[in-house]
């Protein structure tokens, strides 16, 4: 059978390459970069050359680079870790997000709102963007940070980070920007987006999982999300991942030497995908990543149907359903699959729950051709026509 991996947004395969970097550091060059012998002394040698990579990849200094264990925890270090620190004398600092943020942030913002913190959820507009002007209304003399993504990782529309970073100068508040879906692929350069912090994560570029990087501008207090150590300039104990990092440094550096050109490559698949749905899907459907009207992201398509007489359709079946085909997908947010409640991205830009939960992502990646997208067009057209039925 054939099998059509769609699915790029949730992870992407290790590149060849960056496993070779890595594996002399899975292997005889094993040293703690704490300690100090030879060894490690080796070891953070190696740490401070990819933090020097990872740095000039997005026009930002080595020092204000911290490595972490993935875009979770490094939206959770950025929310969580600016906030403690600008709360002073009983006095909680406050958050402004949207409804559309990945959970990463949705939920420690829950959390820190039931801690008493000020947290303001912004609904995003129809495309799932952020209007600038929405921002400024919310900021309030208790905000201390607004969070919000450079691209949506469901639906791939994008926020216009420059003008809401314009918007934060203005009223001294901090920027925090999750470009998980974004870095490799556009252009993620710290000063250009105006952001006062940024996450990063490997496997989302060819790189392995479980290592991520924020960016922390010179000057920003932060507190620790991770303690039990020294590392990270006390911004995040634990051991350093070498390998990871060396990964890491290795996959952003190759992604970004090529993201022009697979950048537009991959916006011809998204255009031939969104193009062949009026042929492919029997009955209605919504396309919620907005190509035609607003920027997105050039490897996302999601896609909902909405119910054809009485009984909806099965959101998690067609998914089952494509996969046994070999079109494998998901329906948005890998790190929330397996659940039975709608996107809440999808709720937020106003889809009925009925028709957020029938909803598929696509996601292309480096090796999807036009073969692919066909073949996942004419799968998805089976399918849907079988369980219509």
């Amino acid at each position: 059978m054939q099998r059509v991996y769609l699915d790029h947004a949730a992870t992407t395969p290790l590149a060849p390459d960056v496993l070779e970097a890595m594996r002399p550091h899975l292997t005889e060059h094993y040293g703690n970069a704490s300690s100090v012998h030879q060894y490690g002394r080796q070891a953070r040698v190696t740490l401070e050359e990819a933090r020097e990579r990872v740095a000039e990849c997005i026009g930002a200094q080595p020092s204000e680079i911290v490595f972490t264990s993935g875009g979770t925890e490094a939206d959770n270090l950025a929310v969580k870790g600016v906030l403690a620190a600008a709360s002073e004398d009983g006095a909680l600092a406050g958050l402004v997000t949207s409804a559309a943020e990945h959970e990463a942030v949705l939920q420690p913002a829950e959390r820190l709102q039931e801690e008493g913190h000020p947290v303001t959820i912004l609904s995003p507009d129809a495309h799932g963007a952020v209007p600038p002007e929405q921002v400024d209304a919310a900021i309030d003399e208790h905000t201390a940070l607004v969070s919000l993504m450079h691209a949506n990782n469901e639906i791939g529309v994008r926020t216009d980070i420059p003008a809401i970073a314009e918007v934060c100068n203005a009223n001294d508040v901090l920027l925090h920007c999750d470009a998980v879906q974004t870095a490799g692929l556009l252009s993620v350069d710290v000063d250009e987006l105006g952001v006062d912090l940024l996450s990063l994560s490997a496997h989302k570029f060819y790189g392995p999982k479980g290592v991520g990087a924020l960016f922390v501008r010179g000057g920003v207090d932060l507190g620790p999300l991770v303690e039990g150590g020294s590392q990270e300039r006390e911004r995040r104990g634990g051991t350093e991942n070498v390998p990871g990092v060396v990964g890491l440094a290795e996959a952003l550096e190759r992604a970004v030497d090529d993201a022009d050109e697979r950048a537009e490559r991959l916006s011809r698949l998204q255009r031939r995908l969104v193009d062949g749905l009026d042929d492919a899907v029997p009955g209605p459907y919504v396309l919620n990543t907005p190509v035609d009207d607003a920027p997105v992201a050039p490897h996302v398509v999601n896609v909902a149907f909405p119910p054809v007489g009485e009984e909806p359709l099965d959101g998690e079946m067609l998914i089952l359903n494509l996969d046994m085909s070999g079109v494998l997908v998901s329906a948005g947010s890998a790190c929330t699959s397996g659940a039975l409640e709608p996107s809440h991205v999808l709720t937020a830009i106003g889809l009925e729950r009925e028709t957020a939960s029938a909803a598929v992502r696509f996601s292309l990646g480096a090796d999807t051709t036009e073969e692919d997208v066909d073949y996942a067009l004419d799968t998805l057209h089976d399918t849907l026509d079988r369980m219509r039925e």
